[in-house]
């Protein structure tokens, strides 16, 4: 099986870079500049789970792009999804499947209004990764999952030749049967930890600390997760107990990327995340005040930054 890894930036470097380890047939679709770097100093990743350095990743540049791959697993920043289109477009055939790792909901509609239905699976990850100065992939916590699965539910010929083949990676690689019900769980946790530490710029804890803090992180979560239930989702008991401990552990460090992307001056994904969880709030008439004000705060900075 063939599989395209559409970047080698934190995401698609590590779950990409294991597959290849485990001596899978993987290409990395990276611009120049990082064909660069991959070329001279290979892909490395350090993380808690043991770090590997890979020389001379297979690699190709968009204007390069003339075959067909069986998969092609899409790990790019939503605000980036329209460019990664134009250039993995030509790797879609007639029996690929796309795996998009986006944060998020709204990606999925793009991506089938393009390449159809069918072609389309759900996906999602949950690691904590970044690149550092030297361009290497630094896993920062143990934790590393990645799931995909048919979107209408159950299982599929396809979804178990890809399991097999995820499984080889060691980061707990499955076909889900619940993607989408999976995917809803994951943004109702990622808006209320990147909204609520983007908007106060501070860790869980230091929220936690400040008077009324915990009111506020357990109301955003409370209000991501009846948009949730209004679109047919109701969050698991078992997700709402294991993101309510990380939600209000007294002194946790933890935050959002977007926080982190905020402190650096970049780009955040503030309409995908936050934006497009209001709009489904607004279509089930769902009442969101406290996403609303940390919408605001966010749109303030891009245009800050903008300027």
């Amino acid at each position: 099986m063939r599989i395209l890894v559409v970047g080698a930036g934190a995401i698609g470097g590590y779950f990409g870079g294991r597959l290849l380890q485990a001596g899978n047939d993987i290409t990395f679709l990276v611009r120049p500049k990082r064909a660069s770097e991959l070329a001279s100093a290979g892909l490395v990743i350090k993380s808690p789970h043991g770090d590997v350095t890979l020389k001379n990743p297979p690699t190709v540049q968009a204007d390069a792009l003339t075959e067909t791959f069986d998969v092609v697993l899409l790990s790019c920043k939503a605000f980036d999804l329209d460019d990664a289109i134009k250039s993995f477009a030509p790797a879609v055939g007639p029996k690929t499947t796309i795996i998009p790792l986006l944060n998020g909901m709204k990606h999925l509609d793009v991506l089938e209004g393009i390449f159809g239905e069918d072609a389309v699976m759900g996906g999602q990850c949950q690691i904590a990764a970044t690149l550092n100065e030297q361009r290497e992939v630094v896993q920062m916590t143990p934790l590393q999952v990645l799931s995909f699965g048919e979107r209408k539910g159950g299982s599929s010929e396809r979804a178990k030749a890809i399991d097999a083949i995820m499984k080889t990676g060691n980061f707990g690689g499955a076909a889900s049967e619940t993607i989408i019900h999976d995917m809803w769980e994951k943004w109702v946790f990622l808006a209320s930890i990147a909204g609520s530490t983007s908007s106060m710029r501070g860790a869980i804890g230091d929220i936690l600390a400040a008077p009324g803090g915990r009111d506020f992180i357990l109301g955003v979560r409370d209000e991501c997760a009846a948009v949730a239930v209004a679109n047919g989702f109701t969050p698991r008991a078992a997700f709402i107990e294991r993101t309510e401990a990380m939600l209000t552990a007294e002194g946790s460090k933890a935050t959002a990327s977007m926080y982190r992307d905020i402190l650096g001056k970049s780009a955040i994904e503030a309409d995908q995340i936050v934006g497009d969880m209001i709009a489904r709030a607004d279509a089930a008439k769902v009442a969101v005040p406290r996403l609303r004000m940390i919408y605001t705060h966010l749109k303030t900075y891009e245009n800050q930054r903008g300027a």
